[in-house]
């Protein structure tokens, strides 16, 4: 009997023991505390955003000229066709303007009749020098002579606008881009010709809206594209007055090493559309928003803070931060579920510091038992 006794006090012994054990490991297990969220912080800094507007341009060159026959008629000859590099003061068509004869016999006419009057005058001065005509006489001679001589040359500078009127010549050196005009065509003095484009630089004409207008200086530079090739551009214009025709201002930049852009060309164009210079900046990844409002986490003695702040323009690396926080906040540039007000984190440098701290720990305590 006391044996029967003996084994059952053993085997409750056992089942208590069995039991006592996992409380004891999970009491154990219960008291470790997890490890606080690491996160990465950074300090707003000053810097300079900037943003770009694309916009289509067209390449024109940066001296050009139209040319308007100053007088109607028939052309009757062409000395060039459109491609053409020509010189300044070169013939590119005679018009016959039915006048160009006419002048040149007027002329022909003033310039005897002058020719005449300035002889009569030689004579009547040897006879007024010998006292054989009146004072009143020979100025009267006289008054003939220079009015012969104004005859002619008013004659001659009519010829001369004939001559010019007749013969259109370049009046720049550079391409002739286009001539449109053939033999025995009839012109009129509203007719565009031709058109030609000076042997400088090229520039791209385009236009803005009124908001862009004003973030634009003459000087300020611009990035084009053609065919895969990047040019530098140069504002050089700013219209002041809006275009009726399409509601915006008209804006010319000329290009460095364009002469490989073809005249009346497109070209893609980048222009400031918005900037910021200096101002406090902070990661755009760092900024959250809820109902349209901008927040910010900020870690603080080791506690999450939930911060709201007015942003301004941002691009697709840092915002700008109007009001909210200062240069020395410790703003949270990294995501972790368990970013809420007053929650616990460590820093990325804190952590790195406990584990080397922990790690020397250990080292020490290992050279102990040593």
């Amino acid at each position: 009997m006391k044996k029967g006794i003996i084994i059952t006090a053993g085997v409750v012994a056992a089942v208590v023991a069995v039991v006592a054990v996992p409380k004891v490991l999970r009491s154990k297990v219960t008291l470790e505390e997890a490890p606080l969220p690491v996160v990465e912080v950074v300090k707003p800094e000053p810097a300079t955003i900037e943003l770009f507007r694309g916009l289509v341009g067209q390449v024109e060159p940066s001296d050009v000229v139209y040319i308007y026959p100053k007088a109607g008629g028939e052309v009757t000859d062409i000395y060039v066709k459109a491609g053409d590099m020509v010189e300044q003061g070169q013939e590119i068509c005679k018009i016959d303007t039915k006048q160009v004869d006419a002048a040149r016999l007027s002329m022909e006419a003033a310039k005897t009749a002058a020719e005449n009057a300035n002889a009569t005058l030689a004579r009547q001065q040897a006879l007024y020098a010998a006292g054989d005509i009146s004072p009143a006489a020979f100025e009267g001679v006289q008054t003939q002579a220079r009015a012969a001589q104004i005859q002619y040359e008013q004659a001659k500078l009519n010829y001369d606008y004939q001559l010019e009127f007749s013969n259109i010549t370049a009046t720049i050196s550079g391409k002739l881009e286009s001539f449109n005009v053939e033999l025995h065509d009839n012109v009129s003095s509203q007719v565009l010709i031709g058109v030609i484009s000076g042997e400088g630089m090229k520039q791209v004409s385009f236009s803005v809206p009124e908001k862009i207008i004003n973030q634009l200086h003459v000087g300020d530079t611009i990035r084009i594209e053609k065919n895969g090739s990047e040019y530098t551009g140069t504002i050089s214009e700013l219209s002041s007055m809006i275009d009726a025709s399409t509601g915006l201002f008209k804006v010319k930049a000329s290009v460095d090493n364009g002469e490989a852009l073809p005249t009346g060309s497109s070209v893609k164009l980048y222009v400031t559309s918005d900037k910021a210079e200096n101002v406090m900046t902070i990661p755009v990844d760092a900024v959250y928003y809820s109902g349209g409002d901008a927040f910010v986490y900020i870690c603080q003695d080791g506690e999450v803070h939930q911060v709201p702040v007015e942003v301004g323009i941002y691009d697709s690396k840092r915002i700008q931060i109007l009001s909210g926080i200062d240069n020395s906040a410790q703003v949270i540039s990294t995501w972790s579920s368990e970013l809420y007000e007053g929650s616990k984190v460590q820093t990325v440098d804190a952590a790195a510091q406990a584990s080397e701290s922990t790690e020397s720990q250990a080292e020490q305590e290992t050279e102990k038992t040593e």
